[in-house]
């Protein structure tokens, strides 16, 4: 079945509704389309006769003639791709973006962009064949870089050396038959937090996501802002201090060489072997080297030098972000991407700077949260990044 998608901005609309929302009554949806019964009628029935909408039984009666409930078609089905922290994550999503299948596995990204995309490209054929498919509808691509929107190409990115330019969407898009779309991992997770998340209520949030790569996603509006050449929210590179430590950007005292996970874990080898962690010295003696999960390991195990640091990265996050509140007066700021286990005592130290140094206008009611959508935010925000563009009149 060939899907083409919507061919006007009421049949888009009611897609989106039905992808947010779930199944819903056709008087239901006519009256929040505002469309009259014989024109919704028409448009609905032109979506099933794509595959894009089906019937689901009978709605709740309300009197009079009993409506039937309208749902994404079951042949609907998304793609979503996330790399990232030393992994390659697929998953397979319905048209409500909820997820029916993944798998993950370590990669090396050094391998280079052909290696990694021809990878997942694979990954992605073989859900698809199990889950019986003739073709996705669209894939969704996280990658921590900056990313050319437009060209749906990454451009100098720090954390993928040797995929500046790369046509991860075409190429994608040439393997497997359909329309792909790629921005970087933290629009793509806040995407995920507005259709599913913590962020779902409210029109103005802030992402801020953690790991190897440090970015910030802004909805604004209840709308990714992108902002002119799509480099909205690259908080990673901004310079806290002239001497700080050298960032993999070729510059010093970045946030990302204070904040990420390379960070965490260079601090954490100089601690080992001063002598101030037992913890981290006998684990670095026992496997040769430190990971990030060690480092949360043993703060959350209450070892002093490691909830130091970890709270050290966190104040600085914390100064950052008390710019970012003032100037963007978001509802509500979610972190996620923190190995697991450090979630609170970060959370705490960020909390107190920006509490404390905020205007209360910024930070009145303005709640700061740990994701609860934990991995899953940047698969169901891929998926939610194609449906977008799927989803969209023609």
């Amino acid at each position: 079945m060939t899907m083409v998608g919507p061919e006007n901005a009421d049949q888009a609309r009611l897609l989106r509704l039905l992808r947010d929302d779930g199944p819903r009554s056709r008087v239901e949806l006519a009256d929040v389309l505002g469309l009259p019964r014989a024109r919704f009628t028409a448009e609905a029935d032109r979506l099933t006769a794509q595959g894009l909408v089906e019937t689901a039984g009978p709605a709740a009666s309300r009197g009079g003639r009993r409506s039937s409930l309208l749902r994404v078609g079951r042949q609907v089905r998304f793609g979503a791709v996330r790399v990232g922290g030393g992994r390659l994550e697929v998953a397979l999503t319905d048209g409500e973006l909820t997820l029916l299948a993944r798998h993950g596995e370590p990669v090396d990204v050094r391998l280079g962009p052909e290696a990694v995309v021809g990878r997942a490209v694979e990954l992605l054929g073989k859900l698809r064949a199990e889950a019986g498919l003739a073709r996705l509808t669209g894939v969704g691509v996280a990658l921590p870089a900056p990313v050319a929107v437009r060209d749906g190409a990454p451009v100098s990115p720090p954390a993928l050396p040797g995929w500046h330019q790369f046509p991860v969407r075409d190429t994608i898009a040439a393997e497997l038959g359909c329309p792909v779309q790629v921005d970087n991992d933290a629009n793509v997770m806040a995407l995920g937090e507005r259709h599913a998340g913590t962020g779902r209520p409210f029109e103005d949030f802030l992402y801020v996501k953690l790991g190897d790569a440090v970015g910030c996603g802004l909805v604004l509006g209840g709308a990714l802002y992108r902002g002119a050449a799509s480099g909205a929210g690259d908080i990673g590179h901004l310079q806290l201090t002239e001497d700080g430590p050298l960032c993999t950007c070729g510059n010093t005292g970045c946030v990302e060489a204070y904040c990420g996970d390379a960070a965490l874990v260079r601090e954490a080898v100089t601690a080992a072997r001063g002598g101030r962690s037992t913890a981290l010295a006998d684990r670095l003696a026992a496997a040769g080297a430190l990971t990030v999960t060690d480092v949360a390991a043993a703060a959350t195990a209450g070892d002093p030098a490691a909830q130091t640091l970890v709270r050290d990265a966190a104040r600085r996050l914390g100064q950052v972000l008390v710019g970012l509140v003032s100037f963007v007066n978001p509802a509500i700021v979610i972190i996620g991407g923190a190995a697991p286990g450090i979630g609170p005592v970060l959370l705490a130290e960020i909390r107190g700077v920006v509490y404390r140094r905020s205007t209360p206008l910024a930070t009145g009611s303005m709640p700061i949260v740990l994701s609860d959508l934990d991995d899953r935010a940047g698969l169901v925000g891929a998926a939610r990044l194609v449906s977008d563009q799927v989803f969209a009149a023609r």
